[in-house]
C-alpha cells in the first residue's frame, strides 16, 4: 500500500522518468507511484488502526449473543403475554425515564426490549433496554442500548473505538481520513499492478523485496474492490464528506424519507418522526392495537414501535431488519383512534436512498449476517497485511544506511499539460467534496514544489528530479 512494483523510477534516486515510451501511461507512471507511495506512508497508521478496530467491530456482533445470550435469549413457551404487559413488567422493574420505544420478541426465543430514555447514569444519546421474558414477564437484565442496531454495550464500545477513537466528534476525523484515502491508495496500488510486466507479478521464486512486492501487490489487487466499498459507504456517514453527500443527494432529490409523525399524513419531506425523545411516561395501555394495526398493514417482524413526541403526535412503528431482504416499511398510528395516518414503503425510497442504505448496512455488517461479517474481517486482515508488507518494502528501497530511501520528487513536471489540467481540476473538485482528501493532498502538493525549489536554488537538483 505505501509503494508500489520497482520501475526505473522505483530503484534509481537519480531520474524520475522511466524508459522512453510512446504509450500515454508512460509519463503518468511516476506520479502514480510517487502518490501511491507517500500516501501509504503516511495514511497508513490511520489505516491500521481502522483495520484493527474494524475487524473487531465485525466480530463483536457474534460476542454480543455469546456475552448477553441471558439478556438476548429466553426458553420458548406455549404462549406470549400481551405487548401491554410485557412493558408494564418492565416499568415496575424500572420506573424511572420514559418508554421511548418497544422492540416486540422477533423469535421465539428472544426477548422483548422495551427502551427508557431519561434514566438517570444513562447517556444522553442511548437508552436503556430492558430485556423482558414474553411468556413469563419476568425482566431477565437492563443494559444500555445505542443505534438503530441495537448495540449492547459491548458493540457499542468497539463502535466507539472504530468510529472515533472514544474521543467524541474530533476523533471522528482519523477515521473519516483513512476512508478518504483508502480508495485512493488501493486505485493507485490497482493501476500500478496492471501496468506491469505480467511476468513481474509472480510471487512464486522470488525472494527479497521483489517477493514482498508480489504478495503486497497480489493480495491488494484481489482486495481493491472492497476497500473501495469501504472507503465510499465510510464516508456517507462521515463528517465533513459525509454532510456534502447528504446536501447533494437532498438537492437530486435521493434524500432518505420518513413517516411522519403528524396526524395529517404526508410523509415525503418530513424527517421528524421516530426520533424517540418521549415524553408519555407510560404507552403500555395503547400499544396493543398500535401493533395490531401496524400488523394490518404488512409490517412482519422485527418491529421497533416510537412513542409519541408529544400529544399531538402519532406512534410510529418501523421494521429494523437490516439483513437480507431488508424490511424498512414502517407507518403512523393514530393513539386516539388507532388508525394509520402515514405510511412509508422502502421500495418507494428513491434509489440513492437505497444504496446508501444497504452500503451502509454491508459496511457494519448486518447486510448479509455472518457471511458478511466474516467477508469485513477478512477485508480488514487483508489491510493489516498489505501496510506491514508496505512499510517492509519502505525499509527494503533503503541501500546500506539509507533507510526507506523515498520516491524520486518532480515526477507531476512529467505528465503533458492536456493531461495534468484536467486531472488537477478533478481533483480540485474532489477534494472540495472530500475535504479530508482535498486539504492533504494539497498540503503535500505545496510543501513538495516549496521543497523542490529550495533544492533547484541549492543547486543539488538534477535533470529529472533529485531527491532533496
Amino acid at each position: 500500500m505505501s509503494t508500489a512494483p520497482p520501475t526505473t523510477t522505483d530503484e534509481s534516486p537519480q531520474s524520475v522518468a522511466p524508459a522512453p515510451s510512446r504509450r500515454a501511461w508512460s509519463p503518468l507512471r511516476p506520479l502514480v507511484l510517487r502518490l501511491h507511495f507517500y500516501a501509504g506512508l503516511l495514511v497508513a497508521p490511520f489505516l491500521l488502526v481502522a483495520a484493527v478496530t474494524g475487524f473487531l467491530y465485525a466480530a463483536s456482533f457474534q460476542a454480543e449473543k455469546i456475552v448477553y445470550s441471558h439478556e438476548l435469549t429466553v426458553p420458548v413457551g406455549d404462549h406470549k403475554l400481551a405487548l401491554s404487559q410485557q412493558v408494564a413488567a418492565a416499568r415496575k422493574a424500572d420506573p424511572e425515564g420514559a418508554v421511548s420505544a418497544v422492540r416486540p420478541s422477533p423469535e421465539a426465543d428472544a426477548t422483548t426490549r422495551v427502551l427508557l430514555s431519561g434514566v438517570p447514569g444513562v447517556d444522553a444519546d442511548h437508552t436503556l433496554a430492558v430485556f423482558v421474558d414474553p411468556y413469563t414477564g419476568k425482566v431477565r437484565g437492563a443494559l444500555e442500548q445505542y443505534g438503530s442496531t441495537g448495540a449492547l454495550p459491548l458493540r457499542t464500545w468497539i463502535d466507539g473505538l472504530h468510529a472515533n477513537l472514544q474521543l467524541g466528534e474530533n476523533g471522528r476525523l482519523y477515521s473519516e481520513l483513512a476512508a478518504s484515502w483508502l480508495w485512493v491508495i488501493a486505485g493507485g496500488g490497482l493501476v500500478l499492478w496492471f501496468g506491469r510486466r505480467r511476468s513481474q507479478r509472480k510471487v512464486r521464486g522470488t525472494s527479497g523485496r521483489r517477493r514482498t512486492l508480489g504478495l503486497h501487490g497480489t493480495v491488494g489487487v484481489w482486495a481493491a474492490a472492497g476497500f473501495v466499498f469501504l472507503s465510499a459507504t465510510g464516508l456517507t456517514w462521515s463528517t465533513y464528506a459525509g454532510a456534502n453527500i447528504d446536501t447533494l443527494r437532498t438537492s437530486l432529490g435521493q434524500a432518505t424519507p420518513s413517516v411522519s409523525a403528524a396526524t395529517g399524513g404526508e410523509h415525503a419531506g418530513h424527517t421528524g418522526a421516530g426520533t424517540g425523545e418521549a415524553t408519555t411516561p407510560d404507552i403500555a395501555l395503547d400499544i396493543d392495537k398500535i401493533l395490531a394495526a401496524a400488523r394490518a398493514k404488512g409490517l412482519g417482524d422485527p418491529v421497533e414501535i416510537v412513542a409519541p413526541a408529544d400529544a399531538d403526535s402519532a406512534y410510529v412503528v418501523k421494521q429494523i431488519q437490516r439483513s437480507w431482504p431488508e424490511k424498512q416499511d414502517s407507518v403512523a398510528v393514530d393513539p386516539a383512534t388507532g388508525k394509520v395516518t402515514d405510511e412509508l414503503r422502502f421500495a418507494d425510497y428513491p434509489l440513492l436512498a437505497k444504496l446508501t442504505r444497504w452500503g451502509i448496512d454491508a459496511h457494519t455488517g448486518t447486510l448479509f449476517g455472518l457471511v458478511n461479517q466474516i467477508a469485513l474481517m477478512a477485508l480488514a486482515l487483508s489491510l493489516i497485511l498489505l501496510i506491514v508488507w508496505g512499510y517492509r518494502m519502505w525499509w527494503q528501497r533503503g541501500r546500506a544506511s539509507a533507510f526507506g530511501r523515498p520516491i524520486p520528487r518532480g515526477a507531476w513536471q512529467q505528465v503533458p499539460p492536456q493531461i495534468l489540467v484536467p486531472a488537477m481540476a478533478a481533483v480540485a473538485v474532489l477534494g472540495y467534496f472530500v475535504p479530508l482528501l482535498g486539504i492533504p493532498l494539497a498540503v503535500f502538493i505545496a510543501v513538495d514544489v516549496l521543497l523542490g525549489e529550495i533544492a533547484y536554488r541549492k543547486g543539488r537538483r538534477s535533470y529529472g528530479g533529485q531527491v532533496a
